[in-house]
């Protein structure tokens, strides 16, 4: 006779790889969701001016971060969909190595929700879909989106997660 041989997790036991797939998931639906309604109610460059700082735009970007490589002429996007692929499995392996470190794995599950919600975009569309436009007087940053918001959170969670590692000493 079979026994059922399923493991509890002890109470404040850590948190398991579903945890991180779910909160880079939500990125993922986020990022996709408001990407939709950019799509549906803006034609490119058009613009809705929030308050005397901030737009809504609809912007495509055919590059990297800060239009990097935005006209280089369509090669880009398989270099763009490669690089993600690569980071998705890595962190897809670092995430089950130390599911146990959760704001490192926090930050891990952000960039991985944000860089498949721009994979999303440049497979469907060949660039990404940028919306959030920042201004200050006349000098307008880079348009971005919830992708790239969560991909800067995650950087800073690994920043800070790193500084309280030296800081323990461990």
């Amino acid at each position: 006779m079979a026994r059922n041989m399923t493991r509890k997790k002890a109470p404040g036991a850590a948190p398991g790889l579903l945890l991180w797939l779910g909160i880079a998931l939500i990125v993922v639906i986020a990022d996709q969701f408001t990407k939709v309604l950019v799509w549906g109610y803006y034609q490119l460059g058009d613009s809705t001016a929030v308050n005397g700082y901030f737009n809504i735009v609809r912007a495509h970007n055919h590059g990297a971060a800060f239009s990097f490589l935005n006209v280089a002429g369509g090669w880009q996007r398989w270099l763009f969909t490669a690089l993600a692929l690569g980071a998705v499995g890595v962190i897809l392996w670092m995430l089950k190595t130390h599911a146990g470190q959760r704001l490192f794995c926090f930050a891990l599950a952000c960039i991985m929700g944000g860089a498949l919600g721009n994979l999303i975009d440049r497979l469907v569309h060949g660039y990404v879909i940028d919306f959030l436009d920042f201004h200050w007087h006349d000098v307008h940053f880079y348009a971005f989106n919830l992708a790239d918001s969560a991909i800067t959170l995650g950087a800073v969670c690994l920043l800070i997660d790193e500084l309280l590692r030296v800081r323990r000493g461990s």
